[in-house]
């Protein structure tokens, strides 16, 4: 279990990535567990989510020892950030699930998990929805397209239920799954 402190040699990338939802304003907290199970911890945030979390990314650089991104960097720049082992998206927005399906990189998190399933990067996915947005035909569909590409997606049974909408309750938003999943797989 995740919440029990197991102390490894950080030797594996995990690249974090949090979207707009309420559970992403305890992504710290995620970090440090990731980091208490070996993980070097690379956290890379929507635009809307960075506005969130503006007041704590300088704290959320100093935790990660890396830049948190939310932009792609120019062409030619190198890359700050080692490469990853395992990528995690988590909490994952209605928006972010059904663009990551449907190959929409506008957004820089979404363009590196894109990328991510054609170089065969290890991946799980949260959602963190509504019923009202569930209910959306394109979500289901989304959701399939996800898993046929070899994402672990933690909906459902096991994971992420939805709730009518205003009836979340983000501080019980299971962070221990998706840490759970990414340590199993995980394979380096």
């Amino acid at each position: 279990m995740w919440s029990d402190v197991r102390m490894k040699p950080t030797d594996r990338v995990l690249y974090l990535f949090g979207s707009a939802a309420p559970p992403v304003f305890d992504i710290a907290r995620a970090v440090a567990a990731a980091q208490a199970h070996g993980f070097d911890v690379c956290l890379g945030l929507t635009p809307t989510a960075a506005r969130w979390l503006a007041p704590q990314l300088v704290e959320l650089e100093r935790q990660t020892g890396h830049p948190v991104r939310s932009e792609y960097k120019m062409p030619g720049q190198p890359d700050v950030w080692p490469k990853a082992d395992v990528i995690a998206v988590a909490p994952a927005t209605f928006n972010t699930v059904n663009s990551w399906a449907l190959g929409l990189t506008h957004q820089f998190v979404v363009g590196v998990v894109a990328e991510g399933v054609g170089k065969g990067i290890p991946m799980v996915t949260m959602p963190c929805v509504n019923a009202a947005y569930v209910r959306h035909p394109q979500f289901e569909r989304s959701i399939g397209a996800l898993r046929a590409m070899g994402v672990r997606v933690l909906y459902g049974e096991g994971g992420f239920v939805p709730n009518e909408p205003g009836q979340g309750k983000p501080s019980e938003y299971p962070w221990d799954l998706v840490l759970s999943a990414v340590d199993e797989v995980c394979v380096r």
